[in-house]
């Protein structure tokens, strides 16, 4: 049953082009809803020129946006503004709280059964911004709400893959934690197939993993941030979500939801998938001393951050 009905919100920008392309030219996505408040229906004529089975709309400016969500599976919103250099994610807040809440309160009305896939940085405020619409709109289901971390994953399976000599496709590194700085946890103790570092060497790819983000601001020069690997890593995600509505056993991805597992009532761990959305969180499992302290070290900043976005949307009118 490959008819995933998916809408991109915030298609125009430098993420939401290329993830577009990426939709388009799967088989999974049965129609490609684009969304942005300019340029959307000249993405949308060019993308609906590909041979590929996707029906493609564009839809411009708020009037317009319910039409759009309408019977929409899979919701991706890459909406918002980049980083600049010295800026951190934190930074984007004011203006990217805004339009997270803006537009996930549209989908609490016109898709309120749809997976909802945050990109939107800061990702650590904008998911628990999107909880608390849901919860305004009475249809709040945690199941359903993702923070996409993906980018973190796929850092860390090809910076470890570079260290040792891997084929970065084989390699699977679990990123747990938050999506900004030290919140980013990559677990290279639990790494298949397993690796060993040097404790200072460790430490460098960590820290890496967790500035990769800032390594692409700072060679963009103040040209935007990460669009073309974050592309590529919604995708990834959106398929491996739809792939697990289709029915799909054993469908396993990282990212920051509602949780349980810690102190912070948001938190990345692997999740396995189902038609449902999270059918099972799958935790942390078993960890180093090293990745214990990051934990502890990352927990104040993340409530902190999660606050904010609570805080943000009791507030938003």
């Amino acid at each position: 049953q490959n008819n995933a009905k998916v809408a991109v919100l915030g298609a125009s920008g430098g993420i939401g082009q290329p993830l577009s392309l990426l939709l388009k030219n799967s088989p999974l996505v049965s129609r490609l809803s684009l969304y942005d408040i300019a340029h959307t229906p000249g993405v949308a004529a060019d993308l609906s020129h590909i041979e590929t089975r996707g029906n493609v709309k564009g839809f411009l400016g708020p009037e317009q946006l319910p039409e759009c969500l309408k019977g929409c599976n899979v919701v991706v919103i890459p909406a918002g503004v980049p980083r600049k250099p010295g800026m951190t994610r934190d930074d984007l807040f004011n203006t990217n709280a805004s339009i997270v809440a803006t537009l996930t309160s549209a989908c609490a009305k016109h898709c309120p059964e749809a997976m909802i896939c945050i990109i939107s940085n800061p990702v650590n405020s904008t998911i628990p911004i999107t909880s608390e619409v849901f919860k305004k709109h009475g249809v709040y289901n945690p199941n359903r709400i993702f923070g996409v971390t993906t980018l973190d994953i796929v850092r860390a399976n090809t910076f470890v893959a570079e260290l040792k000599g891997l084929d970065p496709a084989r390699v699977s590194v679990p990123v747990i934690g938050g999506h900004a700085g030290k919140t980013i946890i990559p677990l290279i103790s639990q790494c298949t197939p397993k690796v060993d570092f040097p404790q200072d060497q460790l430490e460098k790819l960590t820290g890496r993993i967790q500035e990769a983000g800032t390594e692409v601001v700072k060679a963009k020069a103040g040209a935007g941030s990460a669009t073309l690997s974050m592309a590529y890593a919604g995708a990834r995600f959106v398929f491996s979500l739809v792939d697990a509505m289709n029915g799909k056993e054993g469908v396993i991805e990282c990212a920051f939801v509602r949780s349980e597992e810690t102190e912070s009532p948001y938190f990345s761990t692997p999740l396995l998938l189902g038609k449902n959305g999270i059918e099972k969180n799958l935790g942390i499992g078993k960890i180093s001393p090293f990745e214990e302290k990051m934990i502890a070290e990352a927990m104040s900043e993340l409530k902190a951050s999660i606050k904010k976005g609570e805080e943000f949307a009791k507030n938003f009118k």
